[in-house]
């Protein structure tokens, strides 16, 4: 008996929903929820509903160590996730920054400090991109996640105070924010030249 032939298309399209069902797994299902909340969330801040606003703050602050937890214990992590989730917080914690600072709730120097951080970050990654050709590596340290994790707590305290109709008054927890955030900036740059060192050591003679 002769072997069936198949369609290269429709071998190619029977593989794909494999594939779609591999990156739209639970944690990558979770950070898109927390990705798709932040217009809600900023619609119901403009609105002046700041305590739903806050509970729907909370939930997507809550998803953020549920996305990681799950991947780890399922085994499901994938490259799309270690991109979304850190993308996920920075547009939750920078539009709710800019909101709040813009309204007076926070200081502009947590919202200058975290941009700052951010763009370095961001235009070191692409540098080191441009001088070896390759991706680094974009591991999040433990500086990172602490800095987000006092990001949050700012935005938060904002969002109790707001409520009050006053804006918050936290020194010590903006101190350890900025201190945090500037640290944490500092090491991934410090991170960055060490790959590149090792990649490019011509670069340093």
């Amino acid at each position: 008996m002769a072997a069936p032939v198949h369609n290269p298309a429709q071998v190619a399209s029977a593989k794909e929903p494999e594939g779609l069902t591999h990156l739209l797994n639970v944690p990558n299902f979770l950070t898109l929820c927390r990705v798709g909340s932040v217009p809600i969330f900023l619609s119901l801040l403009s609105r002046h509903h700041y305590s739903a606003a806050m509970y729907i703050f909370v939930a997507a602050a809550l998803t953020d160590g549920l996305d990681g937890a799950v991947a780890r214990w399922s085994n499901t992590r994938t490259e799309l996730g270690a991109f979304l989730d850190p993308f996920a917080d920075k547009v939750m914690v920078v539009s709710a920054l800019v909101v709040l600072t813009l309204n007076g709730s926070l200081p502009g120097y947590i919202l200058s400090v975290v941009a700052i951080r951010d763009l370095v970050i961001v235009g070191g990654y692409f540098m080191l991109s441009f001088f070896t050709g390759e991706r680094a590596p974009m591991a999040p340290s433990i500086l990172g996640k602490l800095s987000t994790f006092f990001q949050l707590a700012c935005i938060f305290a904002a969002l109790i105070s707001i409520g009050r109709g006053a804006p918050a008054q936290c020194p010590t927890l903006f101190f350890v924010t900025v201190a945090v955030t500037s640290a944490s900036g500092i090491h991934y740059g410090y991170q960055g030249l060490v790959w590149l060192r090792w990649r490019e050591p011509e670069m340093f003679k």
